[in-house]
C-alpha cells in the first residue's frame, strides 16, 4: 500500500512540474500571457496612397490598405506631402515586400512594418526626411534617433523650418479634402 501511495504522489508531482514547464495556451491563442505575433506576409505594394499609406497584395488575396507603423508622413495637401508620397513610391511600389502586421488603426486599416530589400521602409522615410517618428507620451519613439539625424542634416522636410507635424496640421486644418 505504501508503494502505491508513493507512486501516486510521485506521479502527481511529475504531472504538476510538467504542467508548470509548458506554456499556458488560452482560448485566445495566447501563450505565456502575450499575444501571438501574426506571421509576416509576402506580397507586393500595388498602390501608394500617401506618404505612409499603401495597398499591399498577397497573391490570391484581396489587396489590403496598410498604414506604415512607427511613422507619420505629411498629409498630401500639406507641404512635403507629395514628396513623401513620391519617396514611398520609389522605395516600394511594385516591389516584392514583407509586411509585419502590428494591429489596426482607428480607420480599420492594417498597421505594419514594410520591408523591401531587407530595409524597413518606414525607417528609410524618416532617415531621408520624408516622415516623422511617432512618439509616445514620454517623447520617445522607435525612430527618434533617425529623425534627429535627418533634422540635423536638413534632409527633406526638415530643410523647411516651418514644417508642421501632420497631427498638428490636422488639428489646425482638419483632414485633406
Amino acid at each position: 500500500m505504501r508503494l502505491k501511495s508513493d507512486f501516486i504522489a510521485g506521479w502527481f508531482v511529475a504531472v504538476a512540474l510538467t504542467a508548470m514547464a509548458l506554456p499556458a495556451v488560452g482560448q485566445t491563442g495566447q501563450t505565456g500571457g502575450k499575444p501571438r505575433q501574426p506571421e509576416p506576409l509576402q506580397g507586393v505594394v500595388t498602390q501608394v496612397i500617401d506618404g505612409d499609406t499603401l495597398r499591399f497584395n498577397v497573391a490570391g488575396e484581396p489587396a489590403i490598405e496598410v498604414r506604415l507603423a512607427q511613422i507619420d508622413a505629411p498629409e498630401l495637401c500639406q507641404s512635403w506631402g507629395a514628396e513623401a508620397r513620391r519617396a514611398l513610391s520609389e522605395l516600394a511600389l511594385n516591389k516584392p515586400a514583407t509586411l509585419r502586421p502590428a494591429g489596426r488603426d482607428r480607420q480599420g486599416r492594417s498597421i505594419g512594418v514594410l520591408v523591401v530589400d531587407g530595409a524597413s521602409i518606414g525607417q528609410r522615410l524618416v532617415q531621408e526626411g520624408h516622415a516623422w517618428s511617432l512618439v509616445g507620451r514620454n517623447g520617445r519613439g522607435p525612430l527618434v534617433k533617425e529623425e534627429r539625424l535627418a533634422q540635423a542634416l536638413n534632409r527633406g522636410l526638415h530643410a523647411d523650418r516651418t514644417a508642421v507635424k501632420p497631427e498638428d496640421f490636422r488639428r489646425s486644418n482638419g483632414p485633406c479634402k
